[in-house]
């Protein structure tokens, strides 16, 4: 039996991981060293990699739910290397889960066959790789055709950026919906959003009198609570049922 919590595994991804971490070391002592070089205080320098490090918790929080949230179907190896490289909690978990339902699993359960654990792996790396290959090839052409467009019709430039917007949230719409028409308990994943996005309007409402610093935690905040009410919702709804 397949072990998604193999020890090689581990040993993989921690390589990896490192080599990533090495580079960041490298480019932020160069950085560093460039700051100096151009007159900027020690002071400024530590007060800006301390404000920096601090608004990275928010996003980390994020991406720590991520791999939580699959290493129950894929163990933590792969979920920690995704999502601490490239990957992104929406796409992730959408790309696991179609592709392990194309082989008749879900992510509810652990993948225990080897086949089926490569197959998700290669649609999650496969996939994310078109995104930065797009933007080498025609993230420029891209960013110049809307500098253009705003600049000839400020208002038609603004719509285009809203539309590509919702056409992204579209897509994830999707599957949120997919299985709406299997009853009630289809519905589950919708209820689960609609409290998500409730949290994120209380957020919304509470920043105005906390301050502009909720806005970072306003994310993890409300996939916390999403997680968390999915467990009454679901059980509410199997009572139901």
């Amino acid at each position: 039996m397949f072990d998604p919590n193999d020890s090689f595994l581990y040993v993989i991804v921690a390589l990896v991981i490192a080599m990533v971490l090495a580079q960041s070391a490298f480019f932020l002592i160069k950085a560093w060293r460039r700051a100096r070089a151009l007159g900027m205080q020690p002071q400024l320098l530590r007060k800006t990699a301390i404000a920096s490090a601090v608004f990275t918790v928010a996003p980390a929080v994020a991406i720590l739910l991520g791999v939580i949230a699959l290493s129950r179907a894929l163990g933590f190896p792969l979920p920690w290397l995704r999502l601490s490289v490239i990957g992104a909690i929406t796409y992730e978990t959408t790309a696991a889960a179609t592709a392990a339902a194309a082989q008749g699993y879900t992510l509810a359960q652990p993948i225990t066959d080897a086949q089926v654990y490569t197959a998700i792996t290669w649609v999650m790396t496969l996939g994310i790789m078109a995104s930065p290959i797009l933007v080498v090839l025609l993230g420029k052409r891209v960013e110049s055709g809307v500098i253009k467009l705003k600049s000839k019709d400020q208002k038609w430039g603004e719509l285009f950026m809203t539309g590509l917007f919702l056409g992204m949230i579209s897509a994830f719409l999707g599957v949120v919906f997919a299985r709406v028409g299997e009853g009630l308990t289809g519905w589950i994943p919708v209820f689960v959003m609609l409290a998500s996005a409730i949290i994120m309007a209380i957020c919304g409402l509470l920043r105005k009198k906390l301050g502009a610093w909720l806005e970072d935690y306003a994310l993890p905040i409300s996939m916390l609570g999403g997680m968390g009410l999915s467990i009454p919702i679901t059980q509410l709804a199997n009572g139901i049922l």
